[in-house]
């Protein structure tokens, strides 16, 4: 008897370990109620439990190779306390980061599995931008309204040019023999909310610039603030559209399927490697973690750029989002490999589409909220690479299709885009000082 319960001891570990499939949501659930043999003690069942939360572990924070940069955060921490190296204190702090973003996408992917495509996909763009909202409210909180402004403005350029641009680019080499298409529609709709928000940006910096306020200074801040209220009633009905529309979309998806080479590399995507909780508890403890990184990035953002003889303008727009979109990034190219560049759109345009229209304007409302005058009026200079931006993105985005070519020309423009705030000096900065 006693081999026999060892078997079936065997058996339940399996369950419960990271190549469980879809039906074990639940698995603490089916650990505590099932009903094991006489034989096991409960020792054993404890060390099961055990088995199960290390094998968790070692999902989430050994085995993807990016995980070599964690400890780099505290590091950073140690620095902040022991030296005045404000520099290094910033740099160990984003590389940091950069793994705590990559894993929130994970964890979001794998929580995703259990909720559905619907839930699934909103909690995707929500979480894969954490980290970027984080940064801004810790930032608005300390009245470096530049810095959020900035850094959410440069994470819209990151996505749209530097992921799509490189997303195009492997995909169309790993495709070179065949032409890549997406839906042209749901593309069309992104553009146009992308329009939108560049409009809601324009108009406060027009105002402010041509001095046609009706009240100086106080006219600009009532219309950003307005303005995203409308904004983010616009993003509330953008995602009832998208939300309840799910036969044009599981259309466009069949469609895409069909384009896959690969069916047992498809099923495997679909496995989930982590349970229900172990993915909600460990968006907990990410979330936790890159928030108390972020203050210290922060608090570091001045020196760094004193150390470095590098604009903050610069540090803001071009290096804080590469760390807050690596996730976006990872997962937008291995879906472009793929051939599934309905999901790479989504990725790259829906994060931004997301940031311009809710998290920019949830910022504004926080700050209206906390007495900081946060505004949508981003400055000449930065409202129009983002215009041009838009732009270049919707002409590469009306065909349909993508290749090499198209990506390449997008990471060219990141990098003119990069090279600009390298010697761009924010006057607005100066004029505070």
């Amino acid at each position: 008897m006693g081999p026999v319960v060892d078997h079936e001891f065997d058996e339940e570990i399996e369950l419960s370990s990271s190549k469980s499939n879809g039906k074990a949501g639940h698995a603490l659930d089916f650990e505590a109620c099932v009903s094991l043999p006489k034989e096991i003690p409960s020792s054993r069942l404890m060390k099961k439990l055990k088995i199960s939360r290390l094998s968790s572990i070692h999902t989430v924070l050994i085995k993807a190779k990016i995980n070599v940069l964690l400890p780099f955060g505290p590091l950073a921490i140690l620095l902040h306390y022991t030296t005045h190296k404000h520099g290094w204190t910033f740099f160990f702090s984003l590389l940091g980061i950069t793994p705590l973003a990559e894993r929130l996408g994970y964890a979001t992917e794998q929580l995703a599995f259990y909720t559905g495509p619907t839930v699934g996909g909103l909690l995707n763009a929500t979480f894969g931008n954490a980290t970027e909202m984080i940064i801004s409210i810790y930032a608005l909180n300390v009245g470096m309204i530049r810095v959020v402004q900035q850094s959410l403005l440069g994470s819209i350029l990151s996505n749209m040019l530097l992921v799509l641009g490189c997303a195009f680019f492997t995909g169309g080499i790993a495709h070179h023999d065949k032409l890549q298409r997406f839906d042209q529609s749901a593309a069309l709709v992104n553009s146009g909310l992308l329009l939108m928000a560049v409009m809601g940006i324009t108009f406060p910096a027009v105002l402010h610039f041509t001095h046609t306020e009706v009240t100086f200074g106080k006219s600009e801040l009532a219309l950003s603030r307005f303005s995203s209220c409308i904004m983010l009633v616009a993003y509330a009905s953008y995602l009832y559209f998208q939300l309840k529309s799910q036969p044009l979309y599981e259309r466009v998806n069949t469609e895409q399927d069909q384009q896959i080479d690969n069916v047992d590399d498809s099923i495997d995507d679909d496995a989930p490697e982590i349970t229900y909780r172990e993915a909600i508890a460990w968006l907990a403890i990410l979330t936790l973690w890159v928030s108390v990184l972020s203050g210290y990035l922060v608090d570091a953002i001045q020196g760094a750029s004193d150390s470095w003889h590098m604009p903050v303008s610069f540090i803001s727009v071009i290096l804080l989002p590469i760390v807050g979109n690596a996730a976006e990034h990872a997962s937008a190219i291995m879906f472009a490999v793929k051939n599934k560049l309905d999901i790479t759109l989504g990725v790259a345009i829906g994060s931004s589409t997301q940031i311009s229209m809710f998290v920019i304007p949830f910022c504004v409302v926080i700050g209206w909220m906390m007495g900081q005058p946060m505004d949508l009026n981003f400055q000449l200079f930065e409202t129009a690479t983002l215009f041009v931006t838009v732009l270049v993105v919707a002409f590469m985005l009306q065909e349909g299709t993508s290749n090499y070519f198209k990506g390449l020309m997008l990471v060219l423009c990141y990098l003119i885009v990069a090279a600009s705030f390298f010697v761009h000096i924010d006057s607005k900065e100066e004029a505070d000082d």
